[in-house]
């Protein structure tokens, strides 16, 4: 069933979808709307799971691992300063390996306070261990969301699926809702382990020495690696059963590309767009959107780039002193290889600001003519360049 939805909406039908039995959230923008949505569908009984209205992100964190500990389904969504001052908690998530699917709208990190989407609040998390999954439209949130569940409860990781705030959260258009009954086939009645058991009481969490540390944190970042496969499979399946898949990345005329476009989120319908009209005027340019950012995917990326004389990335996040963070694995990515293309890294669209795609395509024509490639990242601003 087709329906005009917002992108923040369209995940709260995946949340009612997946039956899930436990939500603990604090509302913050641009995440609000979700939170409001499954507030309304637990009152009028459409999501017959329990929902907590928790006095912060922290607590709403620890709430959630609290819950899935006892084998629950469990989902949470937030922003921004949310996402940061719930940190601590992303960590414990991760090592005490829960499956937690969570919602991330992005928007700037405060000073200055601003409201526009940025995804660097999700990327400063990129080492808490949790999964992070970005996703371009509405549709593609709702059915990212399904697949996490399937995903998490597979591997024992926590999720973040991620849409970028004010663009994909609130614009509306056409999404396809599943049928509840090939969600349940999809993803069926969870098994997951309650370790609160009464009857066989065991310490959670506790206490160990170097070695045991080093131990649990090459188990989790073998699972984490191993991760990808599973993530893999559950494209696949997902789009057997309902006529849509994604891939961990999605390559676009890049095999006789002069210069391939790298970017990942809202930016990269922008980005289809610039590539379009470039190809139309017989310029050889392609396309590769990243949807998978942890684990990294090292294999799809060699596949698709290490044989084109020039890459460009465009980030909508910095890392200050550094660059921008998807270009940045980028490089890592490929620096071992004996051939590898010159990357010239962009960074733009920050705080929502528009990036058109006449902006990218001059991007394009800019690094086809330039033969150095920049050791630090060029700003785009005020939609010139």
């Amino acid at each position: 069933m087709v329906e005009l939805l917002s992108g923040n909406h369209a995940i709260a039908e995946a949340v009612r979808l997946c039956k899930v039995d436990f939500i603990a959230a604090y509302p913050i923008t641009p995440q609000t709307p979700i939170y409001e949505k499954i507030a309304e569908m637990v009152s009028d009984g459409r999501i017959k799971g329990q929902m907590m209205r928790a006095e912060s992100e922290h607590s709403a964190m620890a709430a959630c691992i609290s819950a899935s500990l006892t084998g629950v389904r469990v989902f949470t969504a937030s922003s921004s300063q949310g996402i940061a001052f719930m940190h601590e908690m992303l960590h414990f998530a991760s090592g005490n390996r829960v499956s937690i699917v969570m919602a991330c709208v992005n928007r700037v990190v405060s000073a200055p306070w601003a409201f526009g989407s940025d995804q660097t609040d999700t990327l400063s998390q990129r080492d808490t261990g949790w999964i992070q999954l970005y996703c371009e439209d509405g549709q593609e949130a709702l059915d990212t969301v399904i697949m996490a569940y399937r995903v998490a409860e597979t591997v024992f990781l926590p999720v973040m699926v991620t849409i970028d705030g004010f663009y994909t959260s609130h614009f509306i258009e056409p999404v396809d809702i599943p049928d509840e009954k090939a969600v349940d086939k999809y993803l069926p009645p969870k098994s997951l382990p309650n370790r609160f058991d009464l009857k066989n009481p065991a310490f959670i969490q506790n206490v160990v020495d170097s070695h045991y540390y080093s131990e649990f944190k090459k188990r989790q970042f073998d699972d984490t690696m191993k991760a990808k496969e599973t993530i893999i499979e559950a494209d696949k399946e997902f789009g057997k059963l309902f006529g849509r898949s994604y891939g961990v990345v999605e390559a676009d005329d890049l095999e006789d590309a002069d210069v391939g476009i790298v970017t990942s989120g809202a930016l990269v319908s922008c980005a289809r767009i610039a590539k379009k009209n470039l190809r139309e005027k017989g310029i050889k340019v392609g396309l590769l959107k990243i949807k998978l950012f942890r684990p990294f995917p090292y294999d799809e990326v060699i596949k698709h780039l290490a044989n084109l004389k020039k890459v460009l990335v465009i980030d909508r996040n910095v890392s200050c002193g550094k660059g921008g963070i998807f270009c940045d694995e980028l490089k890592g990515a490929m620096y071992n290889l004996e051939k590898r293309p010159k990357i010239y890294g962009f960074i733009g669209g920050l705080c929502g600001e528009d990036l058109p795609p006449e902006t990218i395509e001059k991007i394009a024509l800019y690094v086809i003519n330039e033969d150095k490639a920049p050791e630090k990242p060029i700003w785009i601003h005020g939609m010139t360049f």
